[in-house]
């Protein structure tokens, strides 16, 4: 097997690798990388790089480690998965990502693919139109900056007791859509003025808003699929991918200047500036911790008015209230976050950057309704080839910090992305393929065709037979919404 790296790759079992602490100095720890071998095979040579680069930073513990979907990053690879000691460890914020909590929600509904496909056009037409998407979009919520920090500090609470959604929708979000220890004072007036008007909006680049079937044939699960409220007949479900935008990139931006000063001033060296980082017990590391937290809870409650609005469209288009057409929310995850959460060494700082947590059946961190099944995982695929739902396992929380895969992952850079096709291109062949597409722009629709992505299936394959989640449906695109 011809790798695109010169270190030696050791299969550890059938899908996962390692990278032993011999193939680079200054490696504490092993590298890990999750994969079936065709996928192995296809990863870049950044992959290999950056993952054995962030095994030498200081208080790592088990491995670094990267998911099917990784692929070249900031700092850690895209699918990046590191844990380190609260006292003796570091907080990098090339380890969680410019857009903090990037992340996925899933809405079910009662409706069937024979009931929404008359109404597709009109119902993306209301989508397009109640949720601003593309770069520099604002939302309808208009916020001061007292109410911007409720929502720092509140998260999604903040949208239910304004009357975005419903109180029951909290409890299926990660974190109850809340991180705690968020402290405003920590953000710039920069990220202020970059986040406050965006509340409620979709952005660019790889985020949408997709309308989505789970056919019969397609659930692998029955029985976790229905404890989840999907039955798999012909059903409509609706999927979110967006994050904190403008206000989180700035909090990383921010802080990444200030991890630069620090490193020296703790005697800290790295293999890769971008690899910026800081005592997570200093003065710094506290600092941007609850700066990330702020950033975090605003994507929350980003993805929390995005929801009251593909309700309202929904109630508009199909004349019914949005609790009538069974709209509830499955679950919401981040993908790129810091979190302190226990394990058998003890109290680790779990950086999951293009990841996605995934705890095992009888979490207490889930809810009762939950607590059979495991975690519900959403993996969002290409706008071109479905996304799926999966379940989180024993095996994740024992073996890779409660973490798996969070999509599909590149396997082409959006500019060669643009040369290989025009976006009207793109749309007229969805069309044929039965998805309806609505574009801020057709460039931006380019740099997302399903080609520039890994095979979503082997990717799903990889942590399925690897036992860190279990695959319980997929799930086929019909309409999308893209910035």
């Amino acid at each position: 097997m011809k790798l695109n790296t010169d270190m030696q790759v050791t299969r550890i079992s059938g899908e996962v690798w390692e990278i032993a602490p011999s193939e680079k100095a200054g490696m504490l720890v092993p590298a890990r990388i999750y994969a079936v071998p065709e996928i192995l095979e296809s990863m870049d040579a950044g992959v290999f790089e950056q993952v054995t680069n962030v095994a030498c930073l200081p208080g790592i513990r088990r491995y670094a480690l990267c998911m099917p979907d990784g692929h070249w990053g900031y700092g850690f690879p895209i699918g990046g998965v590191a844990a380190f000691d609260v006292r003796s460890g570091v907080i990098s914020p090339g380890g969680v990502g410019y857009d903090v909590n990037c992340g996925m929600r899933l809405i079910r509904t009662d409706l069937t693919l024979e009931e929404v496909r008359p109404q597709l056009g009109r119902l993306m037409t209301e989508l397009f139109r109640r949720v601003p998407a593309g770069v520099g979009a604002s939302g309808f919520v208009k916020l001061d900056r007292a109410a911007l920090e409720q929502v720092m500090t509140g998260g999604a609470r903040w949208c239910i007791e304004q009357g975005f959604g419903w109180h029951r929708d909290l409890e299926c979000l990660e974190e109850q859509g809340c991180l705690m220890g968020a402290d405003p004072s920590k953000v710039s007036d920069r990220a202020v003025s970059r986040g406050i008007n965006q509340l409620g909006t979709l952005g660019s680049g790889n985020h949408y808003l997709e309308v989505q079937v789970a056919s019969y044939d397609r659930v692998f699960d029955r029985d976790r699929a229905a404890a989840w409220g999907i039955h798999g007949r012909d059903q409509v479900v609706v999927m979110v991918h967006c994050g904190s935008r403008g206000f989180g990139h700035q909090v990383a931006s921010d802080y990444l200047t200030v991890f630069e000063k620090a490193m020296r001033r703790y005697g800290i060296s790295v293999k890769d500036q971008q690899l910026a980082c800081a005592p997570f017990q200093s003065v710094e590391g506290q600092d941007y911790f609850a700066a990330m937290n702020c950033a975090a809870n605003t994507a929350f409650a980003n993805r929390q008015v995005i929801t009251h609005q593909i309700r309202a469209s929904f109630a508009a288009v199909f004349g019914k209230p949005a609790e009538a057409l069974g709209m509830e929310v499955v679950y919401d995850v981040a993908h790129n976050i810091a979190k302190v959460e226990r394990y058998p060494e003890g109290e680790l700082v779990v950086h999951r950057k293009g990841a996605t947590r995934a705890l095992g059946p009888g979490s207490a961190d889930l809810p009762l309704r939950y607590r059979a099944t495991g975690q519900p995982v959403i993996c969002g695929g290409s706008m071109q080839t479905g996304s799926y739902l999966l379940a989180g396992t024993e095996g994740a929380v024992r073996d890779t910090f409660a973490s798996t895969m969070h999509g599909a992952g590149r396997t082409m850079s959006r500019t060669q992305a643009k040369r290989a096709i025009r976006g009207e291109q793109l749309q007229q062949q969805m069309q044929h393929q039965g998805i309806m597409v609505k574009a801020v722009s057709m460039s931006g629709l380019a740099e997302e065709a399903g080609f520039a992505y890994k095979n979503i299936s082997d990717v799903v394959a990889s942590v399925d037979r690897a036992g860190i989640t279990k695959v319980v449906a997929e799930l086929r695109p019909i309409g999308n919404i893209k910035g």
